[in-house]
């Protein structure tokens, strides 16, 4: 899934860590077999309140504005809009199948893979008008845009490909062979990466042919790709070995390994450097500190999928309904 640490201009919460100047957050973790999102407050790592979906929820992607956050109900065929600072609901709007989502660069289009039902869809990325339906073989699951918002590169699963598809002319550029099941796909240094979760390994791509240009290990069902804050770390969560390392983006050289059992899938970045990685099978979300690996754990819904950090925001005060 792309990365979603953006900040949001805010109030700062009145919670604060003892000898940090951070005073905490609101997260937000789909849990996709509990039809749910958990609220967490940041600063004291417990689960507030669950806000209930209609069936099956994967992934989010913050609005451009950053005044709401779009989460994916797939069996549901519904986008819900939240408020990233409260979690209330705005509103609900039909759509086919959203998986996964993510605004261009340039926040003139919302694409939406419809992992069920074969197709990518790219919205406008205001009026929310539908612009243009790819038919796609097989199972598109994630994505990524070139930096200029001109192309968005998706991973389709089933066939073992990568499609790349022009936003200009809205026509599919390739869909070309990268590797086994492919799923994280990132935009890096102008080359893309995929990781292949069939594999140990992520397959750099050439983004004007589809051409594999290198294969990087990484770990026993690479799964979903990161980019640290500072754009100096791609972290990778290996789902299938239970890993998360972390490689120099330049170099593409390995750092660190650490051990996070449970399937590790999306991840997000606070700003004391914690990381914050769901669990998808083990109903809990780890917060890694990688300067000594050790991690401590949230307990959250049935298998927590996509995750975002609103750090700036203030500390929820609701009671848990749980």
């Amino acid at each position: 899934m792309r990365r979603l640490f953006l900040l949001l201009f805010l109030p700062f919460g009145i919670l604060a860590f003892a000898g940090s100047a951070w005073a905490g957050g609101i997260a937000f973790i789909i849990n996709s077999g509990g039809a749910s999102i958990s609220v967490i407050d940041m600063a004291t790592q417990k689960e507030v309140r669950r806000i209930p979906t209609l069936r099956e929820p994967h992934h989010l992607a913050l609005s451009p504005d950053g005044h709401s956050l779009l989460i994916g109900d797939t069996a549901g065929n519904q986008m819900m809009f939240l408020d990233p600072g409260t979690g209330e609901v705005q509103k609900r709007m039909p759509v086919t199948d959203p998986y996964q989502l993510a605004f261009s660069p340039d926040g003139k289009f919302l694409t939406v893979n419809g992992l069920a039902r074969n197709q990518v869809d790219v919205y406008d990325g205001t009026t929310m008008k539908l612009l243009k339906r790819f038919p796609v073989v097989a199972t598109p699951s994630h994505l990524d845009y070139a930096p200029d918002s001109s192309t968005v590169f998706v991973s389709l699963q089933d066939s073992d490909k990568l499609a790349a598809f022009d936003l200009h002319t809205m026509t599919e550029k390739w869909s070309v062979p990268v590797g086994k099941t492919p799923a994280g796909v990132l935009w890096l240094n102008g080359k893309v990466l995929v990781a292949d979760m069939g594999t140990d390994y992520i397959a750099v791509v050439d983004p004007a042919t589809g051409k594999v240009l290198e294969h990087v290990q990484t770990g026993k069902g690479a799964h979903n790709l990161f980019l640290s804050p500072d754009r100096k770390i791609l972290w990778v969560n290996n789902r299938a070995g239970g890993t998360t390392v972390s490689l120099d983006s330049a170099t593409l050289k390995l750092i660190r390994s650490y051990a996070i059992p449970g399937g590790p899938d999306d991840m997000d970045f606070t700003p004391n450097g914690k990381i914050w990685i769901t669990r998808r099978w083990a109903e809990k979300v780890a917060v890694l500190d990688p300067a000594t690996g050790s991690y401590e754990t949230i307990d959250v819904g049935r298998s927590p999928h996509g995750l975002f950090l609103n750090s700036k925001a203030p500390s929820p005060t609701v009671v848990s309904s749980r």
